[in-house]
């Protein structure tokens, strides 16, 4: 009985020997090299470039009020259209009391001096009738009552603007009325009703009530790299896709280009601007996120090989021609002129014709873990 089992035992040990034997052989064996195989052809290649940006209207306007006060009413809401001259908040003037005294002090003199113009009118009326003075001395003090007159009015219209914003003379005028400069749509109201607000003066741009658009101006604004943006020019046609509007594409126009470089992320970006071709019903909102299409170059009709098959060597490219079929194939290194290439396919403007094939990369076999 131990001399069988000795004697399986030598034999396992003989069959694992012979079989890694055998499996070492086998992977010593050179394997076939096969190689994919391409054919020239007649193809349209295209070398575009991504540019990333947003959509803004071409005009955008701040509405700020024309005296500082207090928002009492708001009209409009933001998305509502309105038209230039439409009031869109109401603001109640807190006077200043320096001016508001200085007012009522300019008042109180002009009715001073209105008296006293009476006063003098009556006493040179009676000498002129009775003929003790010319005509000249009465015209001039009735001028003097006219004046004031005048100044007394100017002076309540004055006190009426410090106390209350609005004159019974400009009524019509009212700086306590917020209107729109343009028309449009309202993008934003940053106020509510509340808020103090001040006007635009020499040391403050003022307080924004409301800001307003043109919809039906829009214009893609992005970046573009230093290395592409010598190939752009003005009126070169793109194609712009919103984010948010995946199924839609809009044409448009370039019409800006930044003329100095703005350092982004270690690179040398320029700014560009294009006008968007957008259609009445087509609602889009200020500030989408977008992506404009530019060809940079263009051949339609040009002989073209995947770029994977060429070999660079310098200045120079190279394909490998497929001479023979089967075990008799052979592979001829043949110098060829290439021309505009896409990043998958490239033209070739000399050295091949579409009878010819060329050698691709080599194909790698795939191995599955079990």
């Amino acid at each position: 009985m131990k001399k069988y089992k000795k004697l399986i035992i030598a034999t396992i040990i003989a069959l694992i020997f012979i079989g890694t034997f055998v499996f070492l052989w086998q992977k010593s064996q050179p394997k076939e090299v096969v190689y994919n195989e391409f054919t020239p052809e007649m193809n349209e290649v295209k070398k575009t470039t991504i540019i990333t940006g947003k959509i803004e209207p071409r005009n955008e306007v701040n509405i700020k009020p024309q005296i500082g006060g207090i928002i009492t009413q708001l009209m409009k809401e933001p998305g509502d259209y309105v038209q230039a001259g439409e009031v869109i908040a109401k603001v109640k003037v807190i006077p200043d009391m320096a001016q508001l005294s200085s007012a009522e002090s300019r008042v109180r003199l002009a009715d001073l001096n209105l008296r006293q113009a009476k006063i003098d009118y009556e006493r040179e009326k009676n000498l002129y009738e009775q003929k003790l003075v010319s005509a000249d001395e009465y015209d001039k003090v009735a001028q003097k009552l006219k004046q004031a007159k005048e100044e007394l009015l100017a002076s309540e219209d004055a006190l009426q603007v410090v106390r209350d914003g609005v004159s019974k003379s400009n009524a019509n005028a009212s700086s306590t009325l917020v209107r729109s400069t343009i028309s449009g749509v309202i993008l934003d109201v940053p106020v509510k009703v509340g808020n103090s607000v001040i006007n635009t003066n020499t040391f403050n741009e003022g307080t924004t009530i409301a800001s307003v658009a043109n919809m039906n101006d829009l214009i893609f604004r992005g970046n573009i790299d230093e290395t592409e943006v010598g190939q752009l020019y003005s009126g070169i046609p793109m194609k712009i896709t919103i984010g948010a509007l995946q199924d839609l594409k809009f044409d448009a126009s370039l019409e800006y280009i930044s003329p100095k470089a703005v350092e982004n992320n270690g690179a040398n970006q320029f700014e560009i601007k294009a006008a968007v071709k957008v259609a009445k019903d087509d609602k889009i909102r200020s500030g989408y996120s977008a992506n404009a299409e530019i060809v940079l170059a263009q051949v339609n009709k040009a002989l073209t090989i995947p770029e994977s098959a060429i070999e660079f060597s310098g200045d120079s490219t190279f394909v490998y021609l497929i001479k023979g079929e089967g075990a008799q194939k052979t592979y001829e290194r043949h110098q060829i002129t290439t021309g505009l290439s896409d990043g998958v396919n490239i033209e070739v403007k000399k050295g091949l014709t579409t009878k010819d094939k060329v050698r691709g990369p080599q194909i790698v076999a795939e191995t599955k873990e079990e």
